[in-house]
């Protein structure tokens, strides 16, 4: 018992604070969250400007756009599925693998046989992927208009194929910006076929979760992740993945 406490003492944040300033990561056109008291007459929710006992703020914000988020098959279908409802586990064995995007073109490119390079034989259920360059640059980026890398359909299929039930990423996507609506990786890691009528085949209970960072000291290797997320009901939700060392 000491030692599994010992362990779980020293973890891994790797997900990225929402904040109301101007370095909050943002992505999808759209502007900076904010974060700011309730004004009603002449109440203001805010200690500071002596008109309230607590501080009582509004927070405004896309989970998609504006940092470490999870994401279930909700995201692309046209039925409603909630994160909320998918995640019913969350802790996992983790694989955390760090890649050098192949440039294609104008893209930065996460390809199967860059990801069979890292990953000889799976035994966890969870991969963790950090993109090479690793600048903190990471932790306040204005992505829109930026073409990020992302994976192709065959490297989320490879990932799904090698029993990969959560994908946790460094990018504000696991697919191309600008794509026209394709969506391919996030269709092929789901195994979803049609987002009008969803095959029953399709990976329910499996998420995406993207805008991580992960620190250049901690090393590719095993690892046990604890996924948390809000209880939102709505495909996706803030997140805060936390990974702990195994050895």
């Amino acid at each position: 018992m000491q030692t599994i406490l010992d362990k779980l003492s020293d973890p891994i944040d790797i997900s990225i604070p929402l904040s109301g300033k101007r370095d909050n990561p943002i992505a999808w056109y759209i502007d900076q969250p904010r974060i700011e008291p309730v004004k009603m007459d002449d109440f203001v929710g805010s200690v500071a400007s002596g008109k309230s006992s607590t501080n009582f703020n509004n927070i405004f914000f896309n989970p998609h756009a504006h940092g470490t988020h999870t994401e279930c098959l909700g995201h692309i279908t046209e039925d409603f599925f909630s994160v909320n409802q998918s995640l019913k586990k969350y802790f996992f064995s983790c694989l955390l693998i760090s890649i050098k995007p192949d440039k294609i073109k104008e893209d930065g490119v996460i390809t199967a046989g860059l990801l069979k390079e890292k990953i000889k034989k799976n035994r966890a259920e969870a991969i963790v992927i950090r993109t090479l360059p690793n600048d903190a640059e990471k932790k306040c980026r204005n992505y829109s208009h930026t073409n990020p890398p992302y994976l192709t359909e065959e490297a989320a299929t490879l990932l799904r194929n090698m029993g990969f039930e959560h994908l946790l990423i460094d990018l504000p996507s696991v697919d191309k910006e600008k794509d026209e609506g394709k969506l391919l990786a996030h269709k092929s890691f789901w195994n979803v076929k049609d987002v009008h009528h969803v095959n029953e085949d399709a990976r329910f209970y499996s998420t995406i979760t993207e805008f991580v960072y992960v620190p250049d000291d901690v090393e590719d290797g095993e690892y046990l992740l604890n996924l948390q997320i809000a209880s939102f009901e709505n495909d996706a939700a803030p997140s805060k993945p936390v990974l702990y060392k195994l050895t």
